[in-house]
């Protein structure tokens, strides 16, 4: 694998020495480790282990540096071969994110604080995987980002125990006792309030000094001057001493007799304080996010509230009187870190992760309408999920039609969509936030219109394949040509599939009735009673209330329900509640009073009605897919459109197909001034034996 690391500076910090260890490990199992950051003291140490690294100022916010690291970002992405870039801090994740979608790259995040919520911040919750240290960030993701928390993956932050070599804490009180705090300069990491502990402690202990170790951040200066002016204030300049960025953490922490971590606000895990905990340096903490899985108050640590610099000091104080305190304290943390924090683990649950980003693909599949065309990709989702077994394959579908696929075991999950009400206007883009926040892979356009275009656009997904056929084409980076020559619906999305290697050997339809539905059908049809007496064939007397060229006339409709009766077969009528009237009109008409079913299904009754036919009988509609999908034989009747592209597949269900092909045919209108001529060409005699034939 070739793996991409994102890190703004590559100083002293826990985020830093994660890259570090994590490019080491990579080069170390053969693969190939860049890193992008702004340079830093750990620079050499990188470099040393065999790691790429490129200097870019990836962590100013600086529009004209954010675009300069985006273009370049680019062209480390393409030349490298990248394959996955994991990005650690929020503006290299906005420019990760838009180089990697450019790239077709994997794109990871790594959440390690509270960030504040606003547009930057929203870059971190958009990895196909979003990691996390501590159940805290986990939760923090969900609520403040939205991030689905099955994209959110715990892997808390590993420590190199040979590294850290533990050596047990020793009776300070004959000897100097040292305290200190390891973290950037930033307000938020509480050095005022460490400040005022220690100078609280070295009241009360002689030979008492403090060390403060960490990054100094760009835009911090005022901040740092506050702290050598507490140190003043306080008279701490003989006590308090400073260590460089560029000092090895191990030997500073073997120098304390214990580390204060003293953050203001929710800390994402704390690092320093696991280094610590295994290197023997008992800890004293504040209750903030992470910090309280890794430090157990009395047991592991202790811990206090933040800005609390009275109870700091009372637990510094604990350890310097109570050393045998410290000892058990020291044990139990070690133990602690050996157990769940181990770096191993962490770095084979972290390359796991990259495996499972490269190996499992989610997939978008666009099929938004229309009743008979969501039937009809069933045999493309069964291929698809063959082709990709451990993907994660979600549909976008409308609302009406959710219950066609609610059931379907080749998709992982339904997307509900409603243009009509939920997402028109400007609620179409908060549908594309919600498809950009799962981060798909692959799109698949089946629907091939201008708002699945321009869905799959907004919502970032690298790679979207497509039919050419006009509609905003250069929204697609993958375009089928549509065929000249008639193809079959199921052939012709195989054309489409082709772009991913992707043929549909079974081509058979399929449905999933729901027992309820069974059981409403049964009650309907009067079911025990009824198929004693006779053979039941439904009829959908209207194909198309706006396309009424596609509807075969109401009185040789009625001439064929004669010829029914005379055989003692009973018309089940189906249909919407715009089909009451003419309904109506044919129930007024007939030798034998038809079972009334239009206006009184839903989808999933509709399904299971007509699988208790014994025949079906419609037009060029969604009526005759649901027949082949549930093993229901059928009559089609065609007229203004082309069999060729519209008939369902049905080789394992006995069907007629009714075609008068004229000199005009296929014409598609939805006028025609001819009289419906190849609509009443079609004759009821010949539509009854065939009905007879296949109802045998």
């Amino acid at each position: 694998m070739n793996i991409l690391q994102l890190v703004p500076k590559l100083n002293v910090g826990g985020v830093e020495r994660g890259t570090v260890e994590e490019a080491r490990f990579l080069v170390a199992r053969g693969h190939k480790a860049v890193v992008v950051s702004g340079g830093g003291a750990l620079l050499s140490q990188l470099e040393g282990y065999g790691v790429k690294h490129y200097t870019l100022p990836i962590g100013e916010k600086n529009v004209f540096a954010i675009f300069y690291s985006y273009n370049e970002l680019k062209k480390i992405i393409r030349s490298e071969n990248i394959q996955i870039v994991h990005a650690r801090s929020r503006v290299p994740a906005l420019i990760g994110y838009f180089a990697s979608r450019a790239c077709r790259a994997i794109f990871i995040t790594t959440a390690h604080g509270q960030y504040k919520k606003h547009l930057i911040s929203k870059a971190m919750g958009l990895g196909k995987f979003v990691i996390v240290a501590s159940n805290m960030m986990a939760n923090y993701m969900k609520t403040a980002f939205g991030v689905p928390l099955n994209k959110i993956v715990k892997i808390p932050r590993g420590i190199d125990t040979e590294k850290f070599l533990f050596r047990l804490p020793s009776d300070s009180r004959n000897r100097t006792f040292k305290v200190g705090m390891i973290a950037r300069f930033t307000p938020i990491k509480g050095h005022l309030d460490f400040l005022k502990a220690v100078s609280l402690t070295a009241a009360k202990v002689p030979n008492f000094k403090a060390v403060i170790m960490g990054d100094v951040t760009l835009g911090k200066e005022d901040y740092i001057k506050k702290i050598y002016n507490s140190i003043k204030n306080l008279k701490l300049e003989n006590i308090v001493e400073f260590k460089s960025s560029g000092e090895d953490v191990v030997n500073v922490l073997g120098g304390l007799d214990v580390l204060v971590s003293a953050n203001r606000e929710q800390e994402a895990f704390g690092r320093t304080i696991v280094e610590a905990q295994s290197r023997g340096v008992p800890v004293v903490a504040t209750k903030v996010g992470g910090v309280i899985e890794t430090v157990i108050d009395g047991v592991t640590g202790l811990l206090s509230e933040p800005c609390d610099a009275a109870t700091l000091a009372r637990n510094i104080l604990r350890y310097y009187n109570e050393p045998l305190f410290a000892r058990d304290i020291a044990l139990n943390a070690r133990k602690n870190v050996e157990e769940n924090y181990a770096l191993d683990k962490m770095l084979e649950d972290s390359l796991a992760l990259y495996n499972k980003a490269i190996s499992e693909q989610n997939i978008l599949i666009f099929k938004i309408s229309a009743l008979g065309d969501v039937i009809l990709i069933v045999p493309s989702l069964r291929a698809i999920r063959k082709k990709f077994p451990r993907a994660v394959i979600k549909v976008i579908i409308d609302v009406k039609y959710r219950k066609i696929l609610e059931k379907c075991p080749y998709i992982n999950e339904l997307i509900v969509c409603d243009f009509n009400i939920r997402d028109k206007g400007v609620s179409f883009f908060r549908l594309a936030s919600l498809l950009r926040s799962e981060s798909f892979d692959i799109s698949i356009d089946m629907q091939n219109n201008r708002k699945s275009r321009l869905l799959a656009f907004w919502a970032g997904i690298p790679s979207r394949y497509g039919f050419k056929n006009g509609k905003w084409n250069f929204l697609i980076n993958f375009k089928a040509q549509n065929p000249r020559f008639p193809l079959g619906p199921i052939e012709h999305q195989e054309k489409l599939l082709g772009l991913l290697g992707i043929t549909i050997q079974d081509k058979s339809l399929e449905l999933w009735k729901d027992a309820e539905s069974d059981k409403w059908a049964e009650n309907f049809l009067g079911f025990n009673s009824l198929v004693k007496e006779g053979k039941l064939a439904g009829i959908s007397l209207s194909a198309s209330k706006k396309w009424k060229t596609k509807n075969w006339p109401l009185k040789l409709f009625l001439e064929f329900e004669k010829l029914l009766a005379k055989e003692g077969v009973r018309v089940v009528l189906i249909g919407l509640t715009d089909d009451l009237k003419i309904a109506e009109e044919f129930s007024s008409k007939t030798i034998e009073q038809p079972i009334n079913a239009v206006g009184k299904t839903n989808i999933s009754q509709l399904i299971s009605l007509i699988s208790k036919l014994d025949v079906l009988i419609a037009g060029d509609s969604s009526p005759i897919h649901i027949a082949a999908a549930v093993g229901t034989p059928f009559a089609a009747i065609f007229g203004p459109t082309q069999p060729e592209r519209h008939m369902p597949p049905s080789s394992s269900v006995k069907s007629k197909l009714f075609y008068s092909k004229m000199k005009c045919s296929p014409c598609y209108k939805k006028r025609c001034f001819r009289k419906q001529k190849c609509m009443m060409d079609i004759n009821p005699d010949k539509v009854f034996n065939a009905v007879m034939e296949i109802m045998k």
